[in-house]
């Protein structure tokens, strides 16, 4: 048996994810061992106990402190871990990329949805969906000839004594009955009887794998709308930034990444209201995952016949950039997108001329010549001083979809 080696950034994307199940089996065991230990009160674990060391794909060696000493580095190889450790300096790093100027602010303030409802807190979304849904119930079915399942006294307490253990959670295991919520069939009750407002940031992170692990998809998704988003969105409009374990909640939910999309992104883009600050963050998450094509071919559809707002320019700039071979239907959709504005007389925002060029450096040979007609049509009209004389060289200097067929066909 002849052993071959992977080279390239396929082989970089499976030491990847390698490590990633590695520190996943290993943190499971040293929950367990822990949990174990604590529930022995007559050997009680010392303060200094050292973790046992973590597999490494690499030559560099631990020293004993596990995987909180990796927090502490300030040079982290990105693509050999599973979380980027020094979020702030990604984070800052891409809006760097994005040359955002403080000028289009005002830009973008005229495509800001104006009638969108104020951001809501956790608490109340969730008491909303409770109700809703017992009175969904209700009005179903009649309350007299049915039994409905109701949560007895006992679980409510119990899921009141999760929540407060959550709320101060640093680290170490969790309890057992947290983990079992995502088994139940009314686990957003029990969520909301858990007070998932006041979970500390390394709990809900905690609670994301745990969820990703044990959902569906489609409920998978209900938790990320329902619970991380509205944590998220708090988080970066109070403190002007993302927690390290936030940032890393959405790592992880991204290994869901169609319940990531229908329950984050999409919800996100639609609201009317995401600020540049949400949109960098959220979108340097997605810059720097691997996403199937199929699940990013169709989140690009959904954003490109969406109400135009500068965040939207992010997104899909970071989905070209990944240079997908995309569905000619999904490049037609980005092409009716930028046509959109060629009757529009608002200043269109930097984002949206990079955005334009970026589309067209990535599929300019997949675009028709009437297209491309169209699209010199659009930036003759909204024109950038820096930009606009690369969009027109792309779409000029190029291949029309279809030509290399037809000259084929002549030559046979």
């Amino acid at each position: 048996m002849v052993l071959q080696f992977v080279e390239g950034q396929l082989g970089r994307n499976i030491l990847k994810q390698s490590l990633a199940q590695l520190r996943e089996v290993q943190q499971e065991a040293d929950e367990e061992m822990e949990e174990e230990q604590f529930l022995k009160p007559d050997h009680p674990v010392p303060r200094d106990n050292k973790r046992l060391g973590t597999v490494s794909l690499t030559a560099k060696t631990t020293d004993g402190k596990g995987e909180e000493s990796s927090e502490e580095e300030e040079d982290v190889d990105e693509t050999l871990s599973a979380v980027p450790q020094n979020t702030d300096k990604l984070v800052k790093d891409f809006e760097e990329e994005l040359h955002l100027a403080k000028e289009d602010q005002q830009i973008l303030d005229h495509f800001m949805n104006k009638d969108a409802a104020p951001q809501r807190k956790l608490a109340d979304l969730f008491r909303d969906k409770i109700t809703e849904k017992q009175t969904e119930i209700q009005s179903q079915v009649d309350a007299s000839s049915v039994q409905t399942v109701s949560v007895s006294t006992e679980v409510q307490d119990m899921c009141a004594q999760v929540g407060k253990v959550l709320a101060k959670y640093r680290s170490g295991p969790l309890p057992k009955m947290f983990k079992v919520i995502p088994k139940m069939r009314n686990w957003e009750e029990l969520v909301y009887l858990t007070n998932p407002d006041k979970w500390s940031a390394a709990a809900m992170y905690q609670a994301v794998r745990i969820f990703v692990s044990n959902l569906k998809e489609a409920m998978a998704q209900r938790f990320f709308n329902l619970v991380l988003l509205p944590r998220v969105r708090d988080d970066i409009s109070f403190y002007k930034r993302l927690n390290y374990h936030l940032y890393q909640a959405m790592y992880k939910a991204m290994f869901k990444p169609a319940a990531f999309f229908k329950g984050v992104l999409l919800p996100l883009c639609m609201s009317g209201t995401c600020t540049l600050r949400e949109a960098i963050i959220v979108g340097s998450v997605i810059a720097k995952n691997h996403i199937p094509i199929l699940h990013s071919a169709a989140a690009i559809l959904k954003i490109a016949e969406m109400d135009y707002t500068g965040p939207n320019s992010i997104f899909l700039r970071i989905f070209f950039d990944k240079k997908y071979a995309l569905p000619y239907r999904v490049v037609d959709a980005c092409v009716y997108h930028f046509l959109k504005f060629e009757h529009d007389r608002r200043d269109l925002p930097v984002l949206w001329h990079q955005a334009l060029l970026t589309f067209v450096q990535r599929y300019k040979e997949d675009l028709s010549p009437d297209q491309k007609q169209s699209l010199l049509d659009v930036v003759r009209f909204h024109t950038h001083y820096t930009i606009t004389a690369e969009v027109r060289r792309e779409l000029i200097n190029s291949k029309c979809r279809g030509e290399d067929d037809a000259k084929m066909a002549v030559d046979e």
